[in-house]
């Protein structure tokens, strides 16, 4: 069965994901004028606070809060494995893959605005499901309405599903390996720790999961960040090289030599884009979940900061982490190439007395952050999913239901409720288990999510346009 799953997997992943996944970006890079080009006006609104305008958090703690579920071990020990199969030449890939990647996190989270609902009591829902329906369902009938209705359940099904792989079993299982692996803590213990931890945030809801983003992501990435500016000082006479390599061998991976991986473009381009992609999730339909609590004065501008999550995970962490491991690989050439995490650890060895513990402590919190995150994905996504199934039930009892929102049937409380508790507990199994049959399932969940959502994209991205010239075209990002 994890071979039939495992093939299933890399089929997912593979060229046609790529393809659907880059050519949106691709699209709406074209069609909204290369949004990239205001990414420093999209990092200040993050920091700027909209606070007479309607949402759960401020706009910096949604965006912390999608960046936590996205910087994970995959922006560490992910892009040396892009490297370790696709020659430094998959750097670059992974790169340009973040630039373009912009602008579809841009189109997203300006859906999430824009079609986001609010509670009787005043809590914002948001996200790809409600983009399909409102957006798209609602405008259509016959058979196109219950077709977008039908893509919106799917996509809620795959988050829900999707949570209790990449956002709850595997991050706790890499936070118990690392721990038993470096201190040896055993992972029964290191599971009811991080179980524990988990439990005292989620159970506050939206406001302290991001209240607790907000200050550990910043923190967590400062740390990181600074720790690859130290060893690339250390390795000052190799980072020009390193640059020249990852260019070069992107377009000639044979000329990579000195131990590098060394076959082709594709194999060059397939692993540097899929690291990419999968790293900051541009496209997977995950952050505009978050980003519909951000109170922001209008779409646009929220917009632009959830694309700023794009530029720091991927343009920033995944180059910086690039280029570390190619400068340290061509300054010590007699290094172990054929692993990922090797490579990582061997750079971070690097820093006397605090590199590899720093590592550690990354690895750690980025893994911890990612728990809480998709946490709150996946709650979103069964709260959608119980009041359809609230409201069919109420409907067959000849109930009126027409402007009641989730909040007003006790049975979505329950089965939310419901689902932390199996959360909490699949993190603690997580923690003790062996999950190579987990990461697989959740990689296969992960890129079902992205369908509906793309669709959702495309066939509304002449809203996004819309929208982008009232706002920011035509300079308006200040009004309502």
């Amino acid at each position: 069965m994890q071979e039939i799953i495992s093939e299933i997997s890399s089929i997912l992943w593979g060229w046609p994901m790529i393809i659907m996944l880059l050519g949106t970006h691709l699209f709406l890079t074209i069609r909204l004028n290369f949004p990239q080009r205001h990414i420093f006006k999209a990092i200040k609104l993050s920091v700027s606070r909209d606070n007479d305008s309607t949402g759960d958090v401020s706009q910096f703690a949604a965006l912390t809060t999608a960046l936590a579920a996205t910087i994970g071990t995959g922006n560490i020990v992910g892009v040396g494995t892009a490297i370790a199969l696709g020659g430094p030449g998959a750097v670059l890939w992974c790169w340009l893959t973040g630039v373009f990647g912009i602008a579809t996190k841009y189109g997203e989270g300006l859906l999430a605005i824009k079609y986001r609902v609010q509670t009787r009591k005043g809590k914002m829902l948001g996200g790809p499901m409600y983009a399909l329906e409102r957006g798209l369902a609602e405008n259509a009938t016959g058979f196109k309405k219950k077709m977008w209705k039908a893509w919106a359940l799917a996509f809620a099904f795959f988050t829900a599903v999707a949570t209790f792989g990449i956002g709850s079993t595997v991050q706790a299982n890499a936070i118990s390996t690392l721990s038993y692996d470096t201190y040896g803590v055993s992972p029964v213990i290191i599971g009811g720790i991080v179980t524990i931890l988990v439990a005292a945030v989620i159970m506050g809801g939206v406001k302290s999961i991001a209240k607790c983003c907000e200050m550990l992501v910043p923190l967590m990435a400062a740390l990181y960040v600074m720790g690859c500016v130290v060893i690339l000082i250390i390795n000052a006479p190799y980072v020009w090289p390193a640059l020249k390599l990852i260019v070069s061998s992107a377009f000639n991976p044979d000329a990579a030599g000195g131990g590098f991986v060394g076959s082709s473009i594709m194999i060059a381009a397939r692993y540097g884009i899929a690291r990419g992609l999968f790293s900051n999730e541009s496209g997977l339909g995950s952050a505009p979940i978050v980003a519909a609590a951000a109170q922001t004065k209008n779409p646009v501008r929220q917009a632009l900061v959830s694309s700023s999550g794009t530029f720091w995970d991927t343009v920033v962490i995944c180059a910086l982490t690039g280029i570390v491991i190619v400068s340290s690989v061509i300054a010590y050439p007699d290094i172990n190439l054929s692993d990922g995490g090797i490579l990582t650890k061997m750079a971070f060895s690097k820093i006397p007395y605090i590199g590899e513990p720093l590592l550690t402590f990354g690895s750690l919190t980025f893994a911890f952050s990612t728990i809480l995150g998709w946490s709150y994905y996946g709650e979103r996504a069964i709260e959608y999913l119980a009041n359809k199934m609230a409201r069919r039930m109420a409907r067959k009892k000849g109930e009126d239901v027409r402007g009641k929102s989730s909040d007003e049937f006790s049975v979505v409380g329950r089965i939310v409720n419901g689902y932390r508790i199996i959360f909490l507990i699949t993190t603690y199994l997580g923690a003790v288990v062996s999950l190579n049959l987990v990461w697989d399932l959740a990689d296969i969940f992960n890129a079902l999510m992205a369908i509906p959502n793309l669709l959702s994209l495309l066939f509304l991205s002449g809203i996004i346009v819309h929208e982008t010239r009232k706002y920011l075209w035509r300079g308006r990002l200040d009004k309502e």
